[in-house]
């Protein structure tokens, strides 16, 4: 690689292998979400914000779509919808998926990632809603999915007037991190008579669970993770070692905190007494 391409590499990817934190940001970076420069990860030596990038992770210029033309067809019409066909909103009433997305910023932030780039969860867990797409079970103390979703949201903003007197999404971050938190804890002060209707811990792993799939089903976050995509049909090679695939990227890591507004970067159990869950990782960015 030359000099200038060399340069414009760690532009546009961000650090180098060491770790050191870029020094100089591209324009469209450095413009783009300024009136939310407080939820943007810091670099944690300096402090200083890590701004938006087209692709967050450590697999810089790995593109899995780049592989589409060795996916079987119907595969690749498949993950190709995920990209260009957004689903239209068909559960959530106009109030509900305002509230929805609010609450899904903060389960899974996506600041990290330039607006172009960032993955439409909502949709996603509507059209699954919509559709009746379940698991095929329940716990019994829980209502169907359709109903225990517009149940919950009620639940977060019956909480959000309880604690701060205002709607959830007119809160700010760390406010919003503070009602969610009561739903982590299995513990929420207001809203009984729902939480009557079902547990509200497992409500928790639910909505968890959908932004999670919704997230890991879309190829931007296959990048992120340098997942190399589709096995079928052309399959993997490199089973041993934990080498990459010839398609493949290296994983250069670079150092990242979560914002100071943040609250959830804790590894702590979900609910308490006698259901809790213990986490397998304390968060995805």
């Amino acid at each position: 690689m030359s000099r200038l391409g060399a340069f414009l590499d760690r532009l546009i990817n961000g650090p180098s292998r060491d770790g050191g934190a870029p020094s100089i940001r591209l324009p469209e970076e450095s413009s783009q979400g300024e009136q939310d420069i407080e939820l943007w990860p810091v670099e944690p030596t300096t402090g200083q914000p890590l701004p938006p990038r087209q692709q967050p992770g450590y697999y810089p210029g790995y593109h899995t779509l780049g592989q589409k033309d060795f996916w079987d067809e119907a595969t690749r019409k498949l993950v190709l919808e995920r990209v260009h066909d957004v689903p239209a909103i068909r559960f959530f009433s106009a109030e509900e998926v305002t509230l929805m997305e609010a609450v899904v910023d903060r389960l899974l932030p996506q600041d990290d990632r330039r607006e172009a780039y960032r993955i439409p969860i909502v949709p996603q867990i509507d059209k699954k809603l919509y559709e009746n797409i379940i698991p095929g079970y329940r716990y019994e103390d829980m209502p169907p999915e359709q109903e225990a979703f517009r149940l919950g949201l009620q639940g977060i903003q019956a909480v959000a007037d309880h604690l701060f007197g205002k709607s959830f999404v007119d809160l700010g971050p760390t406010e919003q991190d503070q009602v969610l938190l009561t739903l982590h804890d299995g513990k929420p002060p207001a809203g009984e008579e729902i939480w009557k209707q079902m547990a509200v811990t497992h409500f928790w792993v639910q909505i968890l669970s959908y932004c999670c799939e919704a997230y890991y089903a879309h190829p931007y976050a296959w990048d992120e993770i340098g997942f190399g995509g589709p096995a079928y049909p052309r399959g993997y090679y490199r089973l041993l070692n934990g080498e990459p695939e010839p398609w493949e990227k290296e994983e250069r890591r670079y150092a990242w905190a979560p914002p100071p507004s943040c609250l959830s970067d804790a590894d702590e159990a979900v609910g308490h007494g006698d259901i809790t869950y213990l986490p397998g990782q304390a968060g995805t960015h």
